[in-house]
């Protein structure tokens, strides 16, 4: 149990972060009336909030599923691809506030930043022996 238990919780609560965080990407107005009626509306937060649970739920995923690699991998991948979706996020959003200008080129740049140093760390754990 002690080998299979953290296992399932982390592939059942990734996969709801998941799902909730796509829910709120997708469908933010939908996301808030049926489960999130925390007034007043925003469909930028929410969006945001989306992008963030979908990081959190890919971490879980990617640490179960990538035995071969390393959390630090697991880590850097799953936040950058949240940190991806924030960006989204704000493209979508782009009408809505904040400064675009510099908000999305600073935030693709984390997001890169993330990917390509989780990228190359998997990469490296997947090439050593053992």
């Amino acid at each position: 149990m002690e080998r299979w238990l953290p296992r399932a919780v982390a592939i059942v609560g990734g996969m709801v972060f998941v799902v909730f965080g796509v829910w709120a990407m997708a469908d933010p107005r939908s996301f808030f009336e049926v489960l999130a009626r925390f007034e007043p509306y925003n469909q930028h937060f929410l969006q945001d909030i989306g992008a963030f649970q979908v990081g959190l739920g890919a971490v879980l995923l990617l640490a179960v599923a990538m035995t071969a690699a390393d959390a630090l991998a697991a880590a850097l991948l799953g936040t950058g691809l949240g940190a991806a979706l924030h960006v989204l996020s704000h493209v979508i959003g782009v009408d809505l506030g904040g400064a675009p200008a510099t908000d999305i080129p600073v935030f693709t740049g984390l997001a890169v930043l993330l990917l390509a140093g989780g990228g190359l760390r998997w990469r490296a754990s997947r090439a050593r022996p053992g």
